[in-house]
């Protein structure tokens, strides 16, 4: 009975089962080691923080479905805020409706010019972002002249959205942020899953030449992955920007490594073709959940931070791989097991005229 329960499950919900799981041990295990740790700031805190980790991480999981990787979009995310602010403090007057909208069109402009320049060139995708990553903020830098932007320069409907409530659940806040992010993610799990278009995404990464052959136009899907990516990079500059108000050049440095973590973490496979958007936001939960705890342990330094998400995000990697492997293998059980059945059910057929021919 467990292993048909087992085989009933699909690869990508064992992946989400057991990454809930693992968020489940975190804060049982933290529970026990800090005072005072469940609580529903605990809550507020991680879920205003994962609202803008989770919307880089969706558009860094649709460039890793096919086979690709975008390092740049923490200065994305750095540049968008920095210009959307200032854009803001400079015309106060300007439709809200607007600000959100032009930081998107910002970023999908850097997200095209990455996808420009791997899909037209065919070159490879860690080398270009890891170049345009240094670019942007080199530009970011230059633009800003080392100024910063204040929340004092800011309209005030933009410093309050970051604590705007969609709801209140006793002490429990659900913030408009995080009900933005997933949504968004959800839609994308949507697009990603239940669309023609979205399902290139996974062809061109499980394999480009069939792909090609099939007819999906590979540069052109490729091009929309870094366009999406760049596009909710730049949502999440728009959501930086009203959490934090105070940018300095230095604004969405570090982001690109959380991404890659939550997005590795939440199940996508590095090598392209498979993965789900529902295991990115888990793994963006639980990621963002082991920064907040680490910070609040005594146990471990500061230093030693960055460490144990390497070490997280290399256990993800190894795991997958361990596991892409058992899924490859069990076709080929199941193939050899049918040929001996099959040997096994003509054998008897054949037998008759095998003595047939004895007897004659």
């Amino acid at each position: 009975m467990r292993n048909t329960f087992m085989s009933r499950i699909s690869p990508t919900s064992m992946r989400i089962l057991a990454l809930l799981f693992v968020l489940i041990l975190t804060i049982l295990f933290f529970s026990t080691q800090i005072e005072n740790y469940l609580n529903a700031r605990l809550f507020n805190r991680i879920s205003t923080s994962v609202a803008i980790i989770l919307l880089i991480a969706v558009g860094q999981s649709v460039v890793v479905l096919t086979r690709n990787i975008d390092l740049s979009v923490g200065s994305v995310v750095g540049f968008v805020a920095y210009f959307v602010g200032g854009v803001v403090g400079a015309f106060p007057e300007i439709p809200a409706i607007l600000v959100p909208v032009l930081a998107i069109a910002l970023g999908a402009c850097f997200g095209a010019f990455n996808g420009f320049l791997v899909s037209r060139f065919n070159l490879p995708s860690i080398i270009v972002t890891l170049a345009t990553l240094a670019i942007f903020r080199s530009i970011l830098v230059e633009f800003t002249d080392g100024s910063s932007i204040t929340t004092a320069s800011l309209p005030d409907w933009l410093t309050e959205f970051a604590r705007l409530n969609a709801f209140v659940v006793g002490n429990f806040r659900v913030r408009w942020m995080v009900v933005i992010s997933i949504v968004v993610a959800l839609v994308v799990h949507v697009f990603l899953t239940r669309f023609r278009a979205g399902r290139q995404f996974y062809a061109v990464g499980s394999n480009p030449e069939a792909a090609r052959v099939a007819g999906i136009n590979v540069g052109r899907t490729v091009m929309q992955a870094f366009v999406i990516s760049g596009a909710l990079a730049g949502l999440a500059g728009f959501m930086f920007l009203a959490r934090f108000g105070n940018i300095t050049i230095v604004a969405g440095l570090g982001l690109e490594l959380k991404s890659v973590g939550a997005v590795v973490v939440g199940g996508v496979n590095i090598f392209g073709g498979s993965g789900s958007v529902i295991g990115v936001l888990i793994g963006a939960s639980l990621i963002d959940l082991l920064e907040t705890s680490l910070v609040r342990w005594a146990l471990v330094s500061e230093f030693w931070r960055d460490a144990v998400l390497g070490m997280l995000i290399l256990l993800a990697v190894v795991t997958d791989t361990f596991m892409s492997r058992r899924l490859l293998a069990r076709p080929t059980a199941k193939a050899a097991a049918a040929k001996t059945a099959a040997d096994n059910t003509a054998a008897p057929i054949a037998a008759p005229g095998a003595r047939q021919a004895e007897g004659s």
